[in-house]
């Protein structure tokens, strides 16, 4: 299902420590069980990127008016790269960011854990980038996230794996979102944050997973943020046409608890936060919106940088109504121009958050200027130049200060009147600034494109808001919450299920034992209270399990998918659909991750084969997952051709463990890459377009955290030679990975051919 506690330690985590965090987390049932807390009372800070209030606003005094790092205001600086705003809890600093060796060919993204009155490491955690689009050092553009239950912290690094750590550093589950769900990358590398509220700590991205979810959408992941299990997921918006980081805003609407968010399609939705359930949709752009959304007064406020709706000009700062009544029938609603209260078109901000304070919103634009607008009439009051140009970082209200960062590396210190910003002081932190400035007891934080700089007090005392209690009135069950709500697993292997009670507003009213399970068309059965076990000859597919309680019934999909023993050879398939050029063709195997949109099986030269799809141009790259996301130590093969359209050749290749090893039509190579900028390694191999290759993969473990990537291709009918015929020693291994199948068709000119796939344990 997902990787749950690993063994993983952190770096440089004090002993005792370490061993109190095993002692409070139990095993049982092959899940892991946390206890609520080490702490005795909940845990108070900054403990998401945008503040206690979700605005962008700190609540503390006596905060510096001069973030100078030669001034006495300048406690300390802790060299790490990054582009994402620290979170602070419990005196502990959280950063996400980055380091690289050798001119950036060896890039390690880290969790970072300070001390925050002293700025001295207490743990990291280390991973490398795979089968991710980032480019240009795009690293550590996101920022982590703390429980305010437990202390655990959250983060996603670039390459999509999910994580939970306890304060001390210890790896509570991870996902891999690229593996699990097909999450998309993008050059840009913005890779945003988690956000937790109740039980939940959510995830999002674009993702092509299958099913109802195989065509690419901008979707959110509710895990349980204790044990890892995925509770529910939502897909509220349309086609995304781009990326997008806007962090949700959670909020009370007719007693149920919902979230906000900008999405990839230029759109703001609004979903049930305990369900995943979409309620409303509007859309504000032509590309994807970024900033983070703001309430004032029961209305919405939103701003984005792309090209309007209206117009052929690119920014707005809009407000809307919102619904006064959830609403019935299909959803999501979608709001209207009718529903808009005012627009404000001096703003264009890529990335960039507005703050809400006294009914001012400040927002920095494109143009590098600080506005201020009236929230309730969406008139600009005043604008300030601070630099030449402005894309990710986002201002902090504190202290009746603002703390507007830079792109260029300026910080400026502004106190807001009613008819002008007046600047109190400008530093110069000597490196770009994409984050957003973060306050905890009397400090504030400042990350860089090279370091996290903190100024202030020693003697502040952080101010936060109590959370209120959440009252549970109807009792009464009105539907089934299953958990995971999704399952990948073997043949033989077992997934355990709970069943919640739901009432009508989606708060959890009680565990059910009394569930009667129907396993449908899924080839396994139940046992115990939910535990159900794949038949050990069950074939690959996917399918719904169905659980009933009293006259309320829910399902649950999942896919039994194959582990290290798979073969392929597609001769059993029916080609009874069509495809775009009107030939027979039929649907890939049904387990296979995001590829029914992507491949279709079909008949070359009087053999069944799988083909990429290529209707549209932006299908010009095709990755298909085929096998679970965890496995390790196995080989790969399969037989692949490749063909031209005029000078462009298009090219093949397998994913072995999160290693992508391709034959190269263009170059006539045959290459080893994880990620493009940082793992690139080729040999020459003269690839013959119409012509059946068989391409064989290894991963080989040292078993001392190093191995070897190894591969060989040689024409289908002659015999295999001995020698590999590349072979890339690797420093740190990718431990795991699922393997997949990879398609480059240059422009989508001219497909490839994959037959004969087999997946077997190393020798």
């Amino acid at each position: 299902m997902y990787k749950k506690l690993t063994g993983e330690k952190p770096n440089s985590v004090v002993p005792w420590r370490r061993c109190l965090a095993v002692a409070f987390s139990l095993v049982f049932f092959g899940q892991l069980a946390l206890s609520p807390s080490a702490h005795a009372k909940k845990v108070d800070g900054w403990l998401s990127w945008r503040g206690p209030l979700q605005t962008g606003v700190s609540l503390e005094k006596n905060l510096p008016d001069n973030l100078n790092l030669e001034g006495e205001n300048h406690l300390w600086s802790y060299p790490v790269k990054g582009g994402g705003a620290p979170v602070i809890a419990d005196g502990r600093v959280y950063v996400f960011g980055y380091y690289e060796e050798n001119e950036g060919q060896l890039v390690e993204e880290v969790l970072l854990c300070l001390d925050a009155e002293t700025g001295e490491k207490l743990w990291d955690y280390r991973s490398r980038d795979f089968l991710s689009d980032n480019i240009y050092n795009r690293y550590g553009i996101g920022s982590p996230c703390v429980d305010p239950d437990t202390g655990n912290v959250y983060f996603m690094a670039t390459s999509g794996l999910a994580m939970a750590f306890d304060r001390d550093g210890n790896k509570l589950w991870e996902h891999s979102m690229l593996e699990q769900f097909w999450r998309l990358t993008f050059p840009n590398g913005r890779t945003g944050g988690p956000v937790i509220d109740g039980d939940f700590v959510i995830f999002r991205g674009i993702t092509k997973n299958w099913g109802t979810t195989g065509p690419p959408g901008d979707r959110f992941y509710g895990f349980e943020k204790q044990t890892g299990e995925l509770a529910w997921f939502s897909s509220p918006d349309v086609r995304p046409v781009d990326s997008s980081n806007s962090s949700p805003y959670f909020a009370d609407f007719n007693g149920r608890r919902v979230f906000m968010a900008g999405t990839g399609s230029g759109s703001v939705i609004c979903s049930n936060a305990r369900t995943g359930e979409p309620i409303w949709r509007v859309a504000i752009s032509q590309g994807g919106v970024n900033g983070s959304v703001l309430l004032h007064d029961g209305k919405l406020i939103a701003v984005h940088g792309k090209e309007n709706l209206d117009t052929t000009s690119k920014g707005r700062l809009v407000c809307y109504n919102l619904p006064d009544k959830y609403p019935e029938g299909d959803k999501p609603i979608l709001l209207t121009a009718e529903d808009e209260v005012w627009r404000n078109d001096d703003h264009a901000a890529f990335s960039s958050s507005p703050v809400l304070h006294d009914g001012k919103v400040y927002t920095t634009i494109a143009k590098g200027e600080l506005l201020c607008v009236d929230a309730d009439t969406g008139e600009t009051l005043w604008s300030l130049k601070l630099g030449p140009d402005q894309l990710h970082a986002s201002p902090l209200m504190a202290d009746g200060k603002l703390y507007v960062p830079m792109f260029d590396g300026k910080v400026f210190v502004v106190k807001p009147h009613e008819d002008h910003g007046e600047i109190l002081s400008e530093a110069e932190m000597h490196a770009n600034c994409l984050a957003a400035p973060s306050v905890y007891a009397g400090k504030v934080f400042i990350q860089t494109k090279e370091a996290l700089h903190c100024f202030g007090s020693g003697k502040g005392k952080f101010v936060g808001v109590k959370a209120p209690r959440k009252r549970i009135a109807d009792k009464k069950i009105a539907d089934l919450q299953i958990v995971p709500a999704e399952f990948a697993i073997t043949p033989g292997d077992s997934v355990d299920f709970t069943v919640w009670g739901l009432n009508s507003v989606g708060q959890r009213i009680r565990k059910l034992d009394n569930v009667e399970w129907d396993a449908g068309k899924v080839p396994g059965s139940f046992s115990g209270k939910g535990v159900f076990t794949a038949n050990g000859d069950a074939s690959f597919g996917p399918g719904f399990l169905k659980a009933t309680v009293e006259d309320v019934t829910a399902s649950v999909r999942g896919r039994i998918v194959p582990g290290a023993h798979y073969e392929e050879d597609f001769n059993g398939f029916e080609l009874t659909r069509k495809n775009h050029l009107g030939e027979d063709v039929a649907f890939p195997p049904g387990h296979w991750l995001g590829a029914r949109v992507n491949w279709s099986v079909i008949e070359r030269d009087g053999e069944k084969v799988a083909t990429n799809v290529l209707d549209r141009v932006i299908k010009q790259r095709s990755v298909s997952f085929i096998g679970h996301h965890d496995l390790s130590d196995y080989t790969f093969s399969a037989d692949v051709l490749t063909t031209r359209a005029r000078r462009a050749v298009s090219s093949v290749g397998l994913v072995n463990q999160r290693y992508l090893i391709a034959l190269v039509g263009n170059w006539k190579t045959i290459e080893v890459s994880s990620n493009y900028d940082r793992l690139k390694v080729s040999v020459p191999f003269d690839v013959q377009v119409d012509t059946w290759y068989r391409l064989k993969t290894k991963v080989h473990d040292n078993g001392d955290g190093s191995g070897i990537v190894q591969a060989k291709a040689w024409l289908r009918d002659e015999p295999e030679p001995e020698a590999w015929t590349i072979e890339v020693p690797v420093d740190k291994l990718h431990q795991e990975g699922a393997p997949a199948i990879y398609a480059l068709s240059p422009q989508a000119k001219k497909r490839v051919f994959i037959d004969n796939i087999k997946i077997t344990p190393n020798e």
